[in-house]
């Protein structure tokens, strides 16, 4: 069997992640919140598997090693991605959670998030 690997939440993911799930609240309710964060969280424990998971896209364009994962899976609905990227000895560095109707690659540089 192979280890899994480890994710590490980085400040800003944190934040977006707050900020998800406030806005939810405040738009749909205490109970659908709940709903979402169990599928960014079962998302988020996907990628224990490793960054090349199904549903995993590589993006270059974003920067070296940048790869998004959408929180819509098997079934959940949802409309954010994961975007991350492989470290050392088998971790997963969780940079951000975006909403899929963003320009990943603007958004990352707008806020001084820049992954490289």
């Amino acid at each position: 069997m192979t280890q899994a690997w480890t994710l590490r939440l980085g400040r800003q993911a944190e934040q977006d992640y707050g900020q998800i799930l406030r806005w939810t609240v405040r738009t749909f309710g205490v109970e659908q919140s709940h709903i979402y964060a169990k599928t960014i969280s079962l998302a988020m424990q996907a990628l224990a598997d490793g960054p090349d998971i199904a549903g995993s896209n590589l993006r270059e364009d974003i920067a070296p090693g940048i790869r998004i994962l959408h929180v819509a899976r098997m079934g959940r609905k949802g409309r954010h991605f994961i975007v991350f990227r492989a470290g050392p000895a088998r971790t997963i560095d969780v940079l951000r959670l975006l909403h899929d109707s963003m320009d990943l690659p603007r958004q990352l540089a707008m806020r001084g998030d820049s992954p490289d």
